[in-house]
């Protein structure tokens, strides 16, 4: 086996990238240290793992992060209501971030991108704090929902102590 197929078996795992606002990501090649800014936007909302190969011939897998913020796991309970509609139920908060917040729900629901929710839920902290928090749906895929917080509620204080706890 060659050096340079050691290496790249070595380093199978994807390399992480942050996606700017303006859509552009900054990938390095760890081979030979080439970096390029690559415009990505198109890939928002859909594919976030992209096979790509440098200009030196090496091929590698890049994560593309479009989050603006850290999310910290969980497994808290909570209760979600849709907003003008009659449905609701109860939820597994499963991460937080300051913006937002994904949870998945048992059986069968009606939750659609772009509803409006409100969500209560009980952080696992010394202080059991209580939250109501409303937000947006930006993604469903089966039972696992993501949110984002309205702008006017995205950050809290004791939700922001309890994230970087």
């Amino acid at each position: 086996m060659r050096l340079h197929d050691v290496y790249q078996a070595l380093n199978s795992d994807a390399i992480r990238v942050f996606v700017s606002e303006d859509g552009m990501a900054t990938i390095s090649c760890s081979f030979c240290n080439l970096t390029r800014e690559v415009p990505v936007a198109a890939y928002r909302g859909k594919q976030h793992t992209l096979k790509t190969r440098c200009k030196c011939g090496q091929i590698f897998t890049v994560d593309l992060e479009f989050r603006q913020q850290h999310r910290k796991q969980t497994q808290l309970k909570g209760i979600y209501q849709i907003l003008d509609d009659t449905g609701g139920g109860s939820a597994l908060i499963r991460d937080l971030s300051r913006n937002g917040i994904g949870f998945t729900v048992s059986g069968i629901h009606n939750i659609q991108v772009g509803q409006n929710i409100s969500i209560d839920f009980v952080l696992d902290n010394p202080k059991q704090t209580e939250l109501k928090k409303q937000a947006v749906v930006r993604s469903v895929n089966k039972n696992q929902i993501g949110c984002e917080f309205r702008r006017e509620q995205a950050f809290e204080k004791d939700l922001g102590f309890y994230l970087s706890a």
